[in-house]
């Protein structure tokens, strides 16, 4: 008679499986064979029973959550969130730049990195790290919060259309971010809106054209009198708001 297998030997087996199930969908060899930053994080009910009860388990926004480790975060007052570490800008705020993109903007991201730091700025990666499957806001809200916070001058950020990261971005306070995809649209956002935060669709636009748009946009001081009193009209309703 074949021995039951222990529940430490049936929780090996869902986390490979689970393991080799993502390898394939994802067209990539198995996890283990995959370089680190492209590995996506299971969480399986071991990890929620070495969690203190009550607590919060912070996991990657691309993890994978079993069903067994789903019930047991509910047993035991568990909250699993999502979420991206802050990056701490090692320099004045005034020279840095925050940039960041999901798995569709990541390799236009790696591309302007080397030239805005040519261009004199420090810039801070906020991710993602590869081109594995992620949610676009947890990026796009760790780029904004940084220059709302005053950690960082401006921002960038690469999704797909760039559509969606705008979004995101203009529901911080004190972000306006502008979509742009050519240099007309580059210069009128800084000139005309005081753009803070400038978000990219890598599907849309090839790395060179990217690289203008970036140079002219950052080289494009805010425009004057009209502008900037239309602009205060533009805080004056977040303000609003933010009162309620």
């Amino acid at each position: 008679m074949t021995p039951s297998p222990t529940e430490d030997q049936v929780r090996r087996l869902v986390r490979q499986s689970l393991e080799n199930l993502l390898g394939r969908a994802d067209q990539q060899p198995a996890l283990h064979e995959q370089p680190a930053a492209a590995r996506r994080q299971v969480v399986d009910a071991q990890q929620i029973a070495d969690a203190a009860a009550g607590s919060t388990l912070i996991v990657s926004p691309s993890a994978v959550i079993t069903p067994l480790a789903r019930d047991l975060a509910l047993e035991r007052n568990v909250t699993i969130a999502t979420g991206l570490p802050t990056p701490q800008p090692s320099g004045p705020a005034e020279q840095t730049i925050a940039i960041g993109a999901d798995h569709g903007g990541y390799a236009l991201k790696e591309q302007l990195k080397p030239v805005i730091a040519k261009l004199g700025w420090q810039v801070v990666d906020c991710g993602a790290d590869s081109t594995a499957s992620v949610d676009y806001p947890d990026f796009a809200y760790a780029v904004a919060r940084l220059v709302a916070d005053g950690r960082a001058r401006w921002g960038i950020i690469v999704d797909g259309a760039g559509i969606g990261s705008c979004m995101v971005a203009n529901k911080v306070p004190g972000v306006r971010a502008a979509m742009c995809y050519d240099l007309a649209s580059a210069a009128n956002s800084r000139e005309h809106n005081h753009a803070n935060v400038l978000t990219l669709g890598a599907g849309l636009i090839g790395p060179n054209l990217a690289q203008q748009i970036v140079k002219l946009w950052l080289e494009t001081p805010f425009g004057p009198d009209r502008h900037a009193r239309r602009v205060d009209k533009i805080m004056q309703i977040e303000r609003r708001y933010l009162r309620k």
